[in-house]
């Protein structure tokens, strides 16, 4: 892909980012720039990914093609607002914070801007990633698919309508964090009755990571595959009803709400 790529902001998903771009040669890295706010984390960034980095958004916007606005929600409407008279005209923005509507994307910019808002999760970070993609009318459906391009790198990818976005945190964003608690409480029940600690993380993070591919990669409903497992009269019934009575579902569904709707009041 020739285009040159700028990152304002140089966090977590920011990295995970540039790395996947990076192993895949789809970009080389002479096209990749990102900014920070402070001389250690473009130092970091320099010396891990050997990326060119500045201190300077309006440079990064001036040399972009493809702007990535890395930076937490609070911060979008200044970083707009300081870069907005310097990005080429038909520069492509892509959002990765949970809460920026694209509609607050083109106020704050105050002119049609190629904008898409994308949801990532951290799984990026070991090239397992989610992200749900949705994109303003300014873009061409090859932009669009650039924009995927880059995304696959690191994750798969999900173009959904812009009014399911503020769900997207809840059941991909931020479900990893269930999901470590849940790896955690299983590794807990195996330590008490005996097992190492390590060893049984190993054992309930893959028993998670295999439960997933077999949903992915079978097709089958998630019900049908827990009822394989459920011998009449057997052990895994009996912890399925345990979790029943417990609210399990319950408990992540209203999970799942609570985080929605901190979406919706970010800003």
């Amino acid at each position: 892909m020739n285009k040159k790529i700028g990152f304002i902001g140089a966090g977590k998903m920011a990295q995970a980012m540039i790395e996947g771009i990076l192993k895949s040669h789809l970009i080389p890295k002479e096209n990749i720039m990102a900014s920070a706010n402070t001389e250690k984390t473009i130092e970091h960034i320099e010396k891990t990914f050997g990326i060119v980095t500045t201190l300077n958004n309006r440079y990064l916007a001036r040399y972009a093609d493809i702007l990535v606005l890395a930076v937490n929600p609070e911060l979008y409407a200044n970083v707009i607002k300081e870069i907005k008279n310097d990005m080429k005209p038909a520069s492509i923005i892509i959002t990765i914070a949970a809460g920026i509507s694209l509609m607050d994307i083109e106020q704050l910019f105050g002119f049609q801007v190629k904008a898409v808002r994308t949801m990532p999760n951290t799984p990026s970070l070991v090239g397992e990633g989610m992200s749900a993609i949705c994109a303003n009318i300014y873009l061409e459906e090859s932009e669009i698919c650039e924009v995927e391009r880059l995304f696959h790198t690191f994750s798969k990818t999900e173009r959904l309508d812009e009014k399911l976005m503020d769900a997207v945190p809840a059941i991909s964003g931020s479900s990893p964090a269930y999901v470590y608690m849940l790896i955690e409480a299983m590794a807990d029940g195996g330590v008490r009755q005996g097992i190492p600690r390590d060893q049984a993380y190993r054992l309930a993070a893959q028993a998670v990571l295999g439960a997933a591919k077999m949903v992915l990669e079978t097709g089958k409903h998630p019900g049908e595959l827990k009822d394989n497992v459920c011998t009449p009269g057997g052990a895994t019934i009996e912890a399925v009803i345990t979790l029943e009575e417990k609210q399990f579902r319950g408990s992540i569904t209203a999970a799942m709400e609570s985080c929605t709707n901190k979406v919706k009041n970010l800003i």
